[in-house]
């Protein structure tokens, strides 16, 4: 279990890294700060996710609550979301060292 949450920790890292990277590009080449919303970031996935993007942009009835949350993240640059979601995973799956000597005088 530990290794599938490193495993996902690192992939959510290296797709922060890459839309990271676009940004800098894009940034350089328009001489202004350019960073693509995670919205955008997941719409240029394919039909799917721009119809799960969709979808999570309408009202929900039962999770009411949590739509301005939910619209707020999606507004938000996508390699900051992508580099908490590594992190939060890492954290889970990190797997302390012992300690040697803890007990020994």
């Amino acid at each position: 279990m530990r290794f599938m949450l490193r495993f996902a920790s690192f992939l959510a890292l290296v797709a922060g890294v890459l839309v990271a990277s676009v940004d800098a590009i894009q940034s350089v080449s328009a001489s202004q700060p350019v960073l693509t919303p995670l919205a955008t970031a997941l719409a240029a996935g394919g039909p799917s996710t721009t119809a799960l993007v969709q979808s999570l942009e309408r009202p929900h009835a039962g999770i009411a609550m949590l739509d301005p949350l939910i619209r707020w993240s999606l507004q938000q640059p996508a390699f900051v979301f992508l580099f908490l979601i590594a992190l939060m995973l890492w954290m889970i799956g990190y797997k302390r060292p012992p300690v040697a000597g803890r007990f020994s005088v």
